[in-house]
C-alpha cells in the first residue's frame, strides 16, 4: 500500500508507470507508483505514442484537461473502490 503520486489518495495499491512508455525508449527511464485507476485510466485515454510526445512528466499528466477532470473525481473516492475503466470513444477507434 502506498499513495498515488497522480491522484494523492494514500493507502491504495501502487503499480509502476512507465513516464516515458517502454516501446519507446523509457525501459530505464523514469516511473512514477500510481493507484491502479489512474494507471488504467491514463492507457484507457491515451496511446503510448500521445503519452511519449507530450504527456511524459507528472505536470503534464496533471495539467491535460481530460485526464485533471478524472484526477479531481478519483480523488473524492475511497482508497477500496474498485472502478471500471474503459477506453475513450478516440482510442476504441484506432
Amino acid at each position: 500500500m502506498g499513495t498515488c503520486e497522480l491522484c494523492g489518495r494514500q493507502q491504495v495499491e501502487t503499480t509502476v508507470h512507465h513516464l516515458l512508455p517502454k516501446e519507446m525508449g523509457g525501459t530505464f527511464g523514469a516511473t512514477a507508483n500510481l493507484c491502479i485507476p489512474c494507471h488504467k485510466q491514463i492507457h484507457a485515454l491515451y496511446t503510448n505514442e500521445e503519452i511519449a510526445a507530450r504527456l511524459a512528466t507528472l505536470a503534464e499528466l496533471r495539467s491535460d484537461e481530460k485526464l485533471a477532470s478524472f484526477i479531481k473525481w478519483i480523488r473524492k473516492q475511497p482508497p477500496t473502490k474498485i472502478m471500471k475503466i474503459k477506453k475513450s470513444r478516440e482510442r476504441r477507434r484506432k
